[in-house]
């Protein structure tokens, strides 16, 4: 498994960051665009929410990027925090190579 050593910027980092200030974009303004709350968007941006399928939509179109990118740097942040966060993943044992041969 290919380990990330430092922990991913979150999306919401990335939006505030690389558009909304440059840009002197507030958060209402940039909720009004993307046709939802200003508390959603506040969320992602605060790191308190995660980038959705829809919202990658969203952003794609206002940003002129694309819904991968934004669910690539959610999916990204999200796997680190799971592999730093807990360890309890870790006590799960791999499947022998045997058995997972013998299906169908």
């Amino acid at each position: 498994m290919r380990r990330m050593i430092r922990r991913p910027t979150h999306p919401g980092n990335i939006i505030k960051e690389d558009y909304l200030l440059p840009l002197s974009i507030t958060i209402k303004d940039m909720a009004d665009t993307l046709g939802v709350s200003r508390k959603t968007l506040s969320k992602i941006i605060n790191e308190k929410g995660a980038i959705t399928p829809d919202m990658a939509l969203r952003l794609s179109r206002a940003f002129d990027t694309t819904p991968d990118l934004w669910l690539s740097l959610q999916k990204n942040y999200d796997l680190w925090q799971a592999e730093h966060v807990s360890k309890a993943w870790q006590t799960v044992k791999p499947i022998s190579p045997q058995l997972l041969h013998h299906q169908g």
